[in-house]
């Protein structure tokens, strides 16, 4: 792609990306504290809310028609803003892609990114000429740190049926002196990542995935070696928690500073400390205490986002998260000189063929 060309598409995508970023915040409706639980009801799309030293959380959740000849959607796509597409018509979105979904190439400085796959594959490319597909249970972790820009796009392979996709993406930030450091790709398969099982009184289970933290004496795997998570005196925990029918379930205690936050984001109604929760809301933990968590009525599924802040002046504009306006600046000035690094594909949104077969190549 040319250079006038490549700037003029990435700055549509900057563009919307941004939009995407700030736009569903505001809507966060506050419903009070009860016995140091601030609970609020979580937007119904768009990032939620978060604490330092986390910077966002999104879960997206598309149901994708049967795939094309192409790995696109088998649908019309007349409705939808191609190139910023976040309608969910029919129950999915393109996002940045046109022709398949996803998020073509884009530049990241100053972070990491946490994606946690349920349901479906992510493709992704990146700057560094790494490469994956991956989904279905699995993560990647990627420390964008000095200059990296990626790929992550959504093949659809089922020609005969839907296409869902489920993941979480997470993005945490680097304390100041680890903003420029090289990047890191990371796969976290699904067969590394511990489950713990566990029981209450009344022989109903708990589930616990490990993706970064400890619970029970299990480790999850070791986070990148610049990462706020790589040091066990920060207290980064993140968990997906499954909690059958009924069951009664205990938060261990923390010590004093830590930010502990649970997106509960399917079920029907919890209660925490005796408190009745409703799904998709955020309770933010003020009480370094034990936390009794009850799931009513059906199942219920839990995100925790734990650890003690960096507490540093976070200034973000898109895809750079930096500590001051001026490290934005330069950001801007690097990646339009730069580029962050060449591109090996011939495609700003490659995917990685018609077979389902999980791979990564350059995988730290």
């Amino acid at each position: 792609m040319k250079r006038k060309q490549f700037l003029k598409t990435i700055s549509r995508f900057l563009l919307g990306f941004i939009a995407f970023l700030n736009f569903p915040l505001a809507n966060t409706k506050k419903i009070g504290n009860l016995n140091m639980l601030k609970v609020s009801k979580l937007p119904e799309s768009g990032p939620w809310p978060t604490s330092d030293p986390f910077l966002f959380c999104v879960h997206h959740k598309d149901i994708y028609p049967k795939a094309n000849n192409n790995m696109g959607p088998d649908a019309k796509l007349d409705q939808r803003n191609i190139g910023s597409d976040f309608s969910n018509i029919d129950g999915w979105s393109m996002y940045h892609g046109d022709k398949i979904p996803g998020f073509p190439r884009h530049p990241h400085r100053g972070f990491e990114t946490i994606t946690i796959v349920d349901k479906g594959l992510i493709d992704h490319s990146d700057s560094l000429g790494f490469s994956a597909r991956y989904g279905d249970g699995d993560v990647q972790w990627l420390t964008a740190g000095d200059r990296i820009q990626h790929s992550e796009m959504f093949p659809l392979l089922n020609k005969q049926d839907a296409n869902p996709i489920d993941f979480f993406q997470i993005w945490i930030n680097l304390e100041s002196k680890n903003k420029r450091v090289s990047p890191n790709f990371s796969m976290l398969w699904k067969d590394d990542i511990p489950k713990v099982t566990e029981y209450d009184r009344n022989k109903l289970k708990a589930e616990i995935h490990l993706i970064a933290g400890t619970y029970k004496q299990k480790n999850a795997p070791s986070p990148p070696p610049d990462s706020w998570a790589n040091n066990k005196y920060n207290s980064v925990n993140i968990w997906k928690i499954k909690l059958e029918k009924n069951v009664q379930f205990t938060l261990p205690r923390v010590e004093e500073g830590i930010s502990r936050t649970l997106y509960f984001y399917k079920g029907s109604s919890l209660e925490v400390n005796s408190q009745k929760i409703n799904f998709m809301s955020m309770i933010e933990i003020d009480d370094c205490d034990k936390i009794e968590i009850s799931s009513v009525k059906t199942e219920s599924y839990i995100l925790l986002l734990q650890a003690k802040p960096i507490n540093e002046p976070v200034v973000k504009y898109g895809p750079f998260v930096m500590n001051t306006q001026s490290e934005i600046q330069e950001a801007f000035n690097d990646y339009n000189k730069t580029q962050f690094g060449d591109w090996a594909w011939d495609d700003d949104g490659p995917v990685h063929g018609k077979e389902y077969k999980k791979f990564a190549i350059g995988d730290n």
